[in-house]
């Protein structure tokens, strides 16, 4: 049926791309275009980009694992049953020419480090804003913000251009080194034939990889943290609080010992939770909207979009508990999770918990439009190579048969 459709279809189109049509519709599985190639999620919050990104693509067969299975010849069932085991691959899959999955992760991990370069201007300004409050009560911000532009606008006027990613290198090191756990566990676990991989089961193996990730890598998410609110406030004259990672690990051992390192750390646990309980309930209506929209390509990804943010906004408040804990190592500091949020409740009020949503929002936007941008300028290239191809046999073909015919 399908290769009816394609040879209908392929009649109206021109000839390289009735020939790129067949291909892809003949070996869908095997090789899908590049908007299928790159599995960045781009649905859930770039902050929440490293945790979902392997589980959910196992769960479904297509993550950045790439052929995972297709040595061992099986994947897992995904049918709604949570104790379904694996089922076989069939057997056209087994040893297909698909992309290595070192190569492909490679450039996956070189396309998040990409985005999260360019995004980290957003990240500074959310975490400002989102720690405002906190940081005029200390008295390193002599006023609140007028929201983001304004709070951009002091940063680079106070501080320079440059310190819109100050803190940036540790963030990014506490969220690559996720990734590539994930990966390489995940990996080395799924080769592994003698182990039926359950969904519980995996949903275990991941909570390991992420509590373990967090307990090696946490201090760097907090030192980014602490460097991206560290704020000089009065210019050139000014002095920043902490000059580097080794800076604010020194200081805070000084200060707290190795429990300032891990200030907030139960929330951020709690934090991961919460995305993945929010993402799955979200998925059914998610995949509903996204097939009554499967023909538009624009639309289908605002609907996830859409769905992200809701997801993120959910967890948002989660994240600001967790940020302003960590901005009490070094002075006065909650006694527990729960006195955090009373006291953030009693004295600045429920809005304080989406401080910088904003901003997060408009980060989120950026990120959806810059991967969208990626799938559009590479299938552009990818045709244009084909249409070359096809026009290089075409005129070759052309050739032999005027050879031939004298």
């Amino acid at each position: 049926m399908l290769a009816l459709i394609a040879v209908g279809e392929a009649e109206a189109l021109p000839p390289w791309e009735a020939t790129r049509l067949s291909c892809r519709t003949e070996h869908e599985p095997l090789h899908p275009p590049i908007s299928q190639k790159i599995n960045l999620q781009p649905e859930l919050s770039f902050r929440h980009f490293s945790y979902t990104t392997t589980l959910m693509g196992i769960l479904q067969g297509n993550c950045a694992l790439g052929n995972w299975r297709s040595q061992s010849s099986i994947l897992p069932v995904s049918h709604g049953n949570t104790s379904s085991i694996v089922k076989p691959v069939p057997p056209a899959f087994i040893g297909a020419p698909v992309e290595n999955s070192k190569a492909f992760f490679t450039k996956d991990l070189a396309l998040f480090g990409v985005l999260k370069t360019a995004l980290a201007p957003f990240e500074r300004v959310k975490l400002l804003m989102q720690n405002q409050n906190h940081l005029i009560k200390s008295s390193q911000l002599p006023k609140p913000y007028n929201g983001i532009l304004d709070c951009f606008a002091r940063t680079i006027r106070n501080e320079g251009v440059l310190s819109l990613w100050r803190g940036y290198t540790a963030m990014t090191l506490a969220d690559v080194s996720l990734k590539v756990m994930r990966f390489a566990i995940f990996r080395y676990a799924l080769s592994r034939e003698d182990i039926q991989w359950t969904y519980p089961r995996l949903l275990v193996l991941d909570s390991v990889v992420i509590v373990t990730n967090q307990l090696l890598f946490y201090p760097f998410l907090y030192a980014g943290a602490r460097m991206a609110t560290d704020v000089k406030a009065i210019g050139s004259t000014g002095n920043w609080q902490f000059n580097g990672i080794v800076d604010v690990f020194r200081k805070t051992l000084k200060s707290d010992g190795i429990a300032g390192l891990y200030r907030g750390f139960n929330i951020r646990l709690a934090e991961f939770g919460m995305m993945g309980a929010v993402s799955a309930g979200l998925k059914p209506w998610k995949q509903h909207y996204s097939s009554l929209l499967q023909n538009n390509v624009f639309s289908r990804h605002m609907v996830k979009f859409g769905f992200g943010i809701c997801a993120n906004m959910a967890i948002y408040p989660l994240d600001t508990v967790n940020k302003r804990m960590m901005m009490t190592s070094g002075a006065v500091k909650y006694k527990s999770t729960r006195q955090a949020i009373a006291q953030i409740m009693k004295t600045e009020g429920l809005k304080s918990f989406y401080s910088g949503a904003g901003a997060e929002i408009l980060s989120c936007a950026v990120y959806k439009g810059t991967v969208l941008l990626i799938i559009y300028v590479a299938d552009v290239i990818r045709a244009a190579k084909e249409k070359n191809d096809y026009c290089s046999r075409s005129t070759m073909e052309g050739s032999l048969r005027q050879m031939t015919r004298h």
